[in-house]
């Protein structure tokens, strides 16, 4: 089954991330645990764009789902553009979506995937509203 990102979402962060010689596997493409890897990095480093990283003394932002559709075998050597999008805001969660591409093949998307985002009080271990900051930073 293959997941969908849906048309409704907004670009709000991209980046490079090299493909390793180490993140294939025997039959001479990336893994899929390294895709989700990218996603993750992806993620953290959006979080750390927004001044966000989680802490967990504070409150800060963790997935409770993730999921990738994989589309295309990426290889190495190459690179991989990374483009991360936030859709749906809930009280305490964004829906967010991620497209994999190859910097060397613009447009041609090689995997799909997303998270649900939860805010977090880490000491109490319950969910808190999506700060004022963040959603005037995602509708601007």
């Amino acid at each position: 089954m293959r997941f969908e990102i849906p048309a409704d979402k907004k670009l709000v962060f991209e980046m490079l991330i090299p493909i390793r010689w180490g993140d294939m596997d025997a039959m001479g493409h990336v893994n899929n645990a390294n895709y989700f890897r990218y996603l993750e990095s992806l993620r953290i480093e959006w979080f750390r764009h927004i001044g966000c990283l989680p802490d967990a003394d504070g409150v800060g932002p963790v997935i409770i789902n993730a999921f990738c559709s994989f589309i295309r075998q990426l290889e190495y050597p190459g690179e991989v553009l990374a483009r991360h999008y936030a859709g749906a805001i809930g009280r305490s969660t964004i829906d967010t979506y991620a497209t994999l591409e190859r910097s060397d093949q613009p447009g041609v998307v090689h995997a799909s995937g997303g998270a649900t985002v939860v805010w977090t009080d880490f000491k109490a271990r319950k969910s808190v509203p999506v700060p004022d900051r963040i959603r005037t930073l995602l509708a601007s």
